[in-house]
């Protein structure tokens, strides 16, 4: 399992709308997204802090995506 690089709140976001998420409201930081499919996610969006692991891999799950798969979308 390799190591997902140190990703900010936007970059994560990004990533989700390229396959489909979009951004259903916002309130506050945190960015709520849903995909047609049903997934949902909240991504905290914080200026310049990055996401820990432990929230990616939670993030990761919420939206039954593999780190390889998420991977593939941000680089």
């Amino acid at each position: 399992m390799n190591k997902l690089p140190s990703l900010t709140g936007k970059q994560v976001v990004d990533a989700l709308i390229r396959v489909g998420f979009r951004i259903i409201r916002i309130k506050g930081s945190h960015h709520f997204m849903r995909h047609a499919d049903g997934r949902t996610t909240v991504i905290p969006v914080h200026a310049g802090e990055s996401i820990g692991p432990g929230l990616i891999a939670k993030i990761l799950r919420d939206c039954e995506m593999s780190r390889e798969q998420f991977q593939s979308l941000i680089g």
